[in-house]
């Protein structure tokens, strides 16, 4: 299983998302595939309009580095890049990540477009502590006990980021918990988990594109 993960949120040029994610999907799934990379989702935000989130991930920090390089350097971006440039207004709201354990990581699924797709919500805490000092631990234990829908729980990568052309957010005390429902219930009312955060959670409800892998 991968063990390095991309959360990556574009803010795109009002009115041109579905144009985005067509020039995505035509020529940036398979090319960076075949690269060693894995593209998770991708996915329309529910509550905005104009941002484009997608999530890829990698084998590890040397992995990352040696597949950005081939990809943002060949012969795929280097012709299509042109058509996708003009269409973002921002591109580097990114959270490096690590899973919380292995067990909480994505699984290893096959692309299955034809498949229905149902809602995907990432929840992003903010925390006093970094999520090692006990948020983590309590947060995977908690969500269990809850039967919480839970896809993956994800924390950051603090590794120096080796492809710095493309900026991530660093040195950020985060948590990201990838679900299949909005039922917050048993999180709310948990004083402990609620506690432990700096400002509110920033909830992304997300639409998975036609080609997702995450669906």
């Amino acid at each position: 299983m991968n063990s390095v993960l991309e959360l990556r949120q574009y803010k795109i040029v009002p009115g041109r998302r579905d144009q985005m994610i067509d020039v995505f999907e035509r020529w940036f799934v398979e090319s960076q595939e075949e690269l060693g990379m894995r593209l998770v989702g991708q996915f329309r935000d529910r509550d905005d309009p104009d941002r484009f989130t997608w999530i890829r991930d990698f084998a590890d920090m040397q992995a990352r580095e040696q597949g950005l390089n081939a990809f943002y350097f060949g012969p795929v971006w280097q012709a299509h890049r042109d058509e996708a440039n003009p269409l973002l207004l921002d591109n580097d709201n990114v959270l490096l990540l690590k899973p919380l354990t292995p067990e909480l990581a994505f699984a290893d699924t096959e692309r299955r477009e034809a498949e229905p797709a149902s809602p995907v919500v990432a929840t992003i805490f903010y925390l006093w502590k970094d999520p090692a000092e006990g948020f983590g631990q309590l947060f995977a234990e908690r969500a269990s006990a809850a039967g919480a829908s839970t896809l993956g729980v994800y924390v950051p990568e603090t590794s120096e980021n080796t492809f710095p052309r493309l900026p991530v957010r660093q040195h950020e005390k985060v948590l990201v918990w990838f679900s299949k429902a909005e039922d917050r219930a048993w999180l709310e009312a948990d004083p402990d988990l609620m506690d432990a955060q700096e400002r509110p959670a920033q909830v992304l409800r997300l639409d998975p594109t036609p080609r997702s892998r995450l669906r």
